[in-house]
């Protein structure tokens, strides 16, 4: 079994799968300090100071112990306050559509830069029904 589990992991498309992931983690961490530290800021000053991140409707009741502040989006839902948190929604949008399109054009470099794969020859047509009839009636006259 460790010799199948070896063979497995050594295959070229299960290491190339790791190391896309590994880069893919480390490229949405990118994307998401892109969107919460650089792009929301600006849109929140476009928008008149609104700040995303909290943005949110509280649906249930607060529970009594609770003391913290009632805009808190983070402590209210640690504290289990069940919410719509529909500026975490905005920002997860944002933060998907920027890397959608980056892994677009990189997609496009990438198909730039390839050699264009030469198409495959087509196969070799077989005779047509005509020349199998002849052949047919050929030997059907010989036997």
């Amino acid at each position: 079994m460790m010799g199948e589990f070896r063979d497995f992991v050594a295959r070229g498309n299960v290491l190339d799968l790791a190391v896309g992931v590994i880069i893919g983690a480390a490229f949405g961490k990118i994307v998401t300090s892109l969107t919460e530290d650089m792009i929301m800021p600006v849109i929140g000053v476009a928008t008149g100071g609104v700040d995303f991140t909290n943005k949110f409707v509280v649906l249930g009741k607060v529970p009594d112990t609770y003391k913290g502040s009632l805009a808190d989006y983070a402590a209210l839902k640690a504290a289990g306050v069940p919410m719509l948190g529909y500026g975490a929604f905005v920002t997860a949008i944002i933060s998907f559509l920027l890397m959608a399109f980056v892994i677009f054009q990189i997609v496009r470099m990438a198909n730039r830069m390839m050699p264009a794969q030469p198409e495959a020859p087509a196969a070799p047509a077989g005779p047509s029904e005509v020349d199998l009839l002849t052949e047919i009636r050929d030997a059907l006259k010989k036997g």
